[in-house]
């Protein structure tokens, strides 16, 4: 698995490198109050997520502006390593890190922390040193080749056998209707309650082979929140998965443009 998802100790040996910029998501009350990982900045997902659909660039984004504000707030530069965590299993730090590419972050410069802070706080050294960071100007720009892609583009993959398309809801959001030929994953399979991190790599890939999921194919993945697509999107690129995009309209748009759904 390659540093696409990265461990406490990766974390631990890095604290104290100015290139290394480590990002809380979680509430300010959480990060304030509960604590948090030495050095970190505090970027709450409810900043970065778009209010509703289509209200940016594409999909549930911001806006470039509103990313840009955020981030360079938090004393970012463009260049800068990036380690994202929440307290979810980092669902909604995967999100951060994903709109961070969309906006022009080198992708291998982003980090999601295997976990989350309940693991940092059993494995990780310190907490609640606080980070005076300067304020920047983060270049944001949308990137419109990136693997955030447009209905016209789930609609040729239905139907391209080199293709799987993988819808990451629970079971039964899946069973109530579905895109034609899609299968079902739902994200929460890949990680372990336990360990709230990922499961073991071997697990993974059966996991996914089991699925059609496998590495020689293309990935698009969909589903009704952009935090779930954006977990299993970081997942597959840290296994080295290639060739992976992802829809974030609404199946209720698929329907309005004359598209019929599978029960």
């Amino acid at each position: 698995m390659n540093e696409r998802v990265v461990s406490v100790s990766w974390v631990n040996q890095r604290l104290g490198d100015p290139s290394v910029r480590v990002v809380d998501v979680r509430d300010p009350w959480e990060f304030e109050g509960i604590g948090h990982v030495p050095g970190a900045v505090n970027i709450p997902f409810e900043e970065f997520r778009a209010p509703s659909a289509g209200a940016a660039e594409a999909g549930m984004l911001p806006g470039a502006a509103v990313f840009a504000d955020l981030v360079g707030a938090a004393g970012i530069d463009a260049d800068d390593e990036l380690v994202a965590y929440d307290d979810d299993h980092g669902v909604f730090a995967a999100r951060f890190l994903v709109t961070a590419e969309l906006y022009g972050h080198d992708p291998e410069k982003l980090h999601l922390l295997d976990g989350d802070f309940s693991t940092w706080q059993r494995e990780g050294t310190g907490s609640d040193v606080s980070t005076d960071a300067a304020p920047t100007t983060y270049p944001a720009a949308f990137n419109s080749e990136g693997p955030l892609v447009e209905i016209d583009t789930v609609r040729a993959a239905i139907d391209d056998p080199e293709t799987v398309v993988v819808d990451v809801r629970e079971p039964h959001e899946y069973d109530a209707g579905h895109l034609p030929n899609a299968v079902q994953l739902d994200w929460r399979t890949l990680v372990d309650e336990e360990t709230r991190g990922l499961r073991p790599e071997d697990e993974l890939r059966t996991v996914l082979a089991a699925h059609g999921i496998t590495p020689d194919r293309r990935v698009l993945l969909y589903c009704n929140t952009a935090r779930r697509i954006s977990h299993t999107y970081v997942v597959l690129r840290a296994l080295g998965y290639e060739h992976v995009d992802f829809y974030e309209g609404s199946l209720t748009e698929w329907e309005a443009v004359g598209e019929e759904l599978t029960e």
